[in-house]
């Protein structure tokens, strides 16, 4: 296990930008170069969900676990006895995307620069509500079940992360999501049947179920969450470096867990640009404004903006047009360098 205290975050700092992770259309490629080519200081391995089963964020996980695997169902994935054909079309898939980010890296003469990339993969708590167990009811109400296919993750996404980190020669920023953390700490996730309850999970044990994964990673960590609002008063108590989140999302009863998270020294990704293309194509000042309020009514400092901010889309762009999803991710990197230059000058009035 891998001590917090002794964990650097290299590529990790304020003042830049990155994606949450999905993106539209099919081609790995175009989709590698474009990302690359918008986020220098902070690209990521993208997920390309169009492309159907073991494409997906829980699909996906298939191609990562070490001892375990999916079969697909009608409702979605099931834990399988054997490996099978989800298993092998993850795989295949997260092989050509990693080719395909290696091949725009390469040609972005970014190989033994230093730059760090980010991957995504479905957080534990989300993975274990989202996958079934052979007899239909979710991981997640076996404690056994879970613990198990926990270990599988961290492990597997230990792994993956080392290749990553080998073949780009870069370091590496580990995103988790967890769109289903609010329901998972509700009990508002359903069973099989109308009878079947799943009971809501203690915030306790869902730490230690996130932390216990964290701690067995070699690179730093960030926790995303696209809930409306997320879950900031977990997010802060876990051991990542950064949590993301859509600003949208945020009301005056958030602020303090905000504020809370940024005094103990957590990163903050905030998601800033809509996900599909608005009526009026804002500009890059409008898209920053939230963040630099966001600071004035913490009563911190704009250089907060510099030292602690990533700026993000507000989720993943799988939803959006392709024209959009390259607007999107320009309008982000020209955020994170207005953060990055000169924050405290910066005037909306």
């Amino acid at each position: 296990m891998v001590d917090h205290d002794e964990r650097t975050t290299p590529g990790l700092r304020g003042g830049i930008a990155t994606g949450v992770g999905s993106w539209p259309g099919t081609d790995p490629r175009e989709a590698a170069a474009t990302v690359v080519g918008e986020l220098g200081d902070l690209p990521h391995l993208v997920e390309l969900p169009a492309r159907g089963v073991g494409a997906d964020m829980i699909g996906r996980v298939s191609g990562l676990l070490v001892d375990m695997r999916f079969d697909s169902t009608t409702r979605g994935y099931r834990l399988a006895p054997r490996p099978g054909a989800v298993a092998r079309r993850a795989r295949d898939l997260l092989r050509t995307d990693l080719d395909a980010l290696e091949e725009a890296w390469e040609t972005a003469g970014l190989t033994n620069t230093g730059r760090t990339v980010k991957l995504q993969v479905s957080g534990p708590l989300t993975l274990a509500a989202e996958v079934e167990l052979p007899h239909g009811h979710r991981v997640l109400t076996d404690a056994g079940a879970l613990r198990d296919l926990s270990e599988s993750l961290a492990e597997g996404l230990a792994n993956h992360a080392a290749e990553v980190a080998k073949r780009l020669a870069a370091d590496v920023l580990i995103q988790l999501d967890e769109p289903l953390l609010n329901a998972v700490l509700e009990g508002s996730l359903r069973g099989p049947s109308v009878m079947n309850t799943v009971r809501a999970m203690p915030e306790p044990e869902a730490l230690h179920v996130l932390d216990t994964l964290i701690g067995h990673q070699a690179h730093p960590v960030l926790i995303h969450s696209c809930a409306e609002p997320p879950p900031l008063d977990v997010l802060r108590k876990t051991r990542a470096a950064a949590i993301g989140f859509d600003l949208a999302t945020i009301a005056t009863k958030h602020l303090d867990a905000v504020g809370e998270a940024l005094e103990a020294g957590k990163y903050l990704a905030l998601g800033l640009v809509p996900t599909t293309a608005p009526a009026k194509p804002p500009s890059w000042k409008e898209i920053a404004e939230p963040g630099v309020r966001l600071m004035d009514r913490l009563g911190f400092p704009r250089r907060r903006l510099a030292d602690q901010i990533l700026v993000t889309p507000a989720c993943g762009l799988s939803g959006a047009s392709l024209s959009w999803a390259r607007t999107a991710l320009a309008l982000t990197a020209e955020t994170a360098h207005a953060y990055a230059d000169e924050p405290e000058a910066l005037n909306f009035d």
